[in-house]
């Protein structure tokens, strides 16, 4: 045996335990270190999905339909085996499932909720709530009064993937006092260190406290997102749904959205093309339509 040559049960150093991350993602179909939103395009940008460790903050104006596009984010996410912890601040359970068998099912949420179905749309909702069932999905409500809760809903799950929070403005901040912009850039260093610390994607979903629907250009900015600076400092993803048909009617393509890339630490920003079918609720990937 050569002297040079080390034990072969040496510990990998640093350096090598990077390079064996970066051999297992060239096996097709193994994500290591990924969590696949289901938006093909998105995905590609993001280098194969959210990573973990990683802080992804998707904001928009009121109405835009985060909470739409988080939960098909979810569901696509679920469906690929990442399991999924959703913290909602707005809605209970079973609201949230009313939403994913509209998009599941492709039948509008009006009628869904109104419980007018035809047989074709009760055709639908059946073969949608046997598609989720036994998705590795858990909802828990986010009720703001305790920072921890956050890390208490990921203990309930045994394999750890994705963490969604909707939303940052409701969740409550390590501080006690202090102005909310210092609040809000507390509980962003917390969500960040949480993602470390347990070894999850965080996507958390996020308010414009400083946008202005009346200026010259009205896409949503890093700016926009407040807290002193420390969301768009912190965040390792930013991204931003910005419909142009809610500030320029008449101009803007009903259901067209751009989501824009405003911060991606690991890769390349801009935009891509999405389509949101309001009275379903459901977005899709404009160049990677769903059959």
């Amino acid at each position: 045996m050569r002297a040079d040559r080390p034990p072969a049960n040496r510990a990998s150093s640093p350096a090598e335990a990077v390079v064996e991350r970066i051999d297992a993602r060239s096996t097709p179909g193994s994500g290591v270190d990924t969590v696949p939103t289901g938006f093909p395009s998105l995905d590609r940008m993001l280098g194969g999905g959210m990573r973990r460790q990683d802080l992804v903050v998707l904001a928009g104006d009121v109405g835009s339909g985060k909470s739409s596009f988080a939960l098909a984010i979810a569901l696509r996410s679920a469906k690929a085996g990442t399991p999924v912890t959703y913290l909602s601040g707005e809605m209970s359970e079973s609201r949230l499932m009313e939403r994913a068998l509209a998009l599941e099912g492709r039948v509008p949420i009006d009628v869904l909720r109104s419980g007018e179905l035809d047989d074709l749309s009760r055709s639908a909702v059946g073969a949608a709530a046997i598609r989720l069932r036994g998705l590795p999905l858990h909802v828990r409500p986010l009720t703001g009064e305790r920072f921890e809760e956050l890390g208490e809903a990921l203990d309930t799950v045994p394999r750890r993937g994705l963490l969604v929070v909707d939303d940052l403005q409701m969740t409550a901040s390590p501080l006690a006092t202090g102005s909310s912009e210092e609040r809000l850039a507390a509980g962003v260093r917390a969500l960040k260190n949480l993602a470390l610390e347990r070894d999850v994607a965080v996507l958390a979903l996020a308010q414009l406290p400083k946008f202005r629907a009346g200026r010259r250009d009205p896409r949503p900015s890093l700016d926009d997102l407040g807290g002193q600076g420390t969301v768009k400092q912190v965040a390792d993803v930013v991204l931003a749904i910005y419909r142009e048909e809610m500030y320029r009617p008449g101009y803007g393509v009903e259901g067209a959205v751009e989501l824009v890339i405003g911060k991606n630490r690991n890769g390349a920003t801009g935009y891509l093309d999405l389509y949101f079918y309001r009275h379903w609720l459901r977005f899709e990937d404009m160049l990677d339509p769903d059959r």
